[in-house]
């Protein structure tokens, strides 16, 4: 499949999708504390969705049985939402994807869950501040690589493992397009990024090993040293200076 570069009707489609998953987001840090379980949180997101009209990227994709994706501790990603509740001390990534107008949002970010290690809460200041390099290299100009490379260097500075196996993905009227987004690479290689191609960017560092397994759901994707991992995602569109970040809040009804 080709690249697709999108128009600026449908980047405003994009930004309205992105502003529902934002506010899932938004709902989620005010409920994730300890007791809670992960199907709380999917049927918060559901109900979400609903009232906004949108409907779930992940609900039925290959047969994936939840609307978010809750991924505790040293699940990596894919993790299924069920009966399990959240203890002090854990964090969590609630990866979220939405369907509005026929276009997709997808965000994912990591929580914690009361209080956490200082080990811990690093590793969630240092992925989120990773995203944020890798958007100001989404820019016009430069090459994809640019992307990963911006995630590679800070992250191996800081001594972080580097999830290989999965990365980004471009979005749009598909959830996975057309390009894959590594979180390495280097900066002069990959295609020239153009304005108006939308990327998913979502680092996944971990505080041991980069290797990872799959559980026996044959979804949840776990480190295989049993270290933290966190994962931190926005849904971008290509512009002159950098990303322009779709899955923020905004639009009517969406604070």
């Amino acid at each position: 499949m080709a690249i697709t570069i999108k128009n600026a009707d449908e980047i405003a489609k994009m930004r309205a999708a992105g502003a529902v998953v934002a506010e899932i987001h938004r709902r989620m840090k005010a409920t994730i504390k300890p007791g809670v379980t992960t199907i709380e949180l999917d049927r918060l997101a559901e109900d979400t969705m609903k009232e906004f009209g949108a409907t779930s990227s992940f609900l039925g994709y290959h047969g994936f049985p939840g609307h978010i994706c809750a991924s505790i501790n040293d699940e990596i990603v894919h993790g299924i939402p069920g009966k399990r509740a959240l203890k002090s001390g854990d964090i969590i990534a609630v990866d979220v994807g939405a369907i509005l107008h026929g276009f997709h949002g997808d965000s994912a970010w990591t929580y914690p869950v009361g209080d956490i290690s200082e080990k811990a809460a690093q590793l969630l200041r240092d992925t989120e501040h990773s995203l944020y390099l890798a958007i100001a290299a989404a820019k016009a100009g430069n090459r994809l690589g640019a992307i990963g490379h911006a995630v590679e260097q800070f992250a191996s500075a800081g001594g972080y493992g580097i999830i290989r196996e999965y990365g980004g993905h471009g979005i749009g009227r598909s959830m996975h397009e057309e390009p894959h987004v590594p979180n390495h690479g280097e900066a002069q290689f990959g295609v020239l990024l153009r304005a108006g191609m939308t990327l998913a960017i979502e680092p996944m560092l971990t505080l041991g090993t980069e290797r990872t397994r799959t559980l026996k759901d044959k979804w949840t994707v776990v480190t295989t040293d049993g270290s933290l991992s966190a994962h931190f995602e926005h849904t971008v569109a290509i512009g002159p200076d950098g990303g322009e970040i779709l899955t923020k809040p905004q639009g009517v009804g969406v604070e």
